[in-house]
């Protein structure tokens, strides 16, 4: 058996200092509590289905991007009253939503985390890869801010460079509108924008028949 040198007993290696400016994913996550989540994608196939949906879509994103060592993952979570609830996956850091509309809660981790670039997703596109995240943070090293188009009119994912100040997007946003990444758009005029991958959110029947084959229980897409 091979000794170890005279005072290196029982030595931890040194850890590994945080890299400065290190990507951060933010994803926003509900509890997945029957009736209040996915209200309008329950009225066509029913409440049970609807919440077995978020919840299988929910694990297949957290689960294929939280992996990735190319940021670090923080879910963003509502109701605060869940931050420690086991109906989430473990593993990745949780913070609280808060108060506040959906651009305020959005926002809140822009002002709070520590610098570095960020982007911000939701749980309810089952089709979203690593590689398009990864995308938009190259894509936030030459603009302020990156969107990721919703096929409604909104968006899927949020950037933002940070540096060398925070911009402030959402003043006056039709959420729910198909004029909604529009508006978000102008309020940042002035500023270099860029848009990602292009991808849809699961609201309706037909919605959740195109992307069968992006989540479930085991479902976790291979990488581009």
């Amino acid at each position: 058996m091979r000794k170890s040198a005279p005072g290196t007993k029982n030595r931890r290696a040194p850890r590994k200092p945080a890299a400065p400016f290190a990507c951060r994913l933010v994803i926003m996550v509900k509890l997945p509590m029957a009736g209040r989540i996915k209200t309008r994608l329950a009225r066509e196939i029913g409440t049970s289905e609807a919440t077995r949906f978020y919840r299988a879509t929910c694990r297949a994103v957290i689960a294929r991007l939280a992996r990735e060592p190319f940021w670090e993952t923080t879910l963003l979570v509502t109701p605060d009253s869940g931050l420690a609830s086991a109906m989430l996956p473990a593993g990745p850091r949780r913070m609280a939503q808060g108060l506040g509309d959906l651009g305020t809660r959005m926002h809140r981790p822009m002002r709070v985390l520590p610098p570095g670039p960020v982007c911000l997703i939701g749980t309810d596109i089952p089709a979203i890869r690593a590689a398009d995240v990864r995308r938009a943070f190259r894509q936030l090293g030459r603009n302020d801010a990156v969107f990721g188009p919703a096929e409604d009119g909104g968006f899927w994912l949020v950037g933002m460079r940070r540096r060398p100040r925070l911009v402030t997007p959402y003043a006056a946003v039709p959420w729910s509108s198909p004029d909604t990444l529009a508006t978000v758009e102008a309020n940042l005029a002035g500023h270099s924008l860029e848009h990602t991958t292009r991808l849809f959110d699961v609201d309706s029947r037909a919605d959740l028949a195109r992307c069968r084959g992006h989540y479930g229980r085991f479902v976790v897409p291979a990488r581009r």
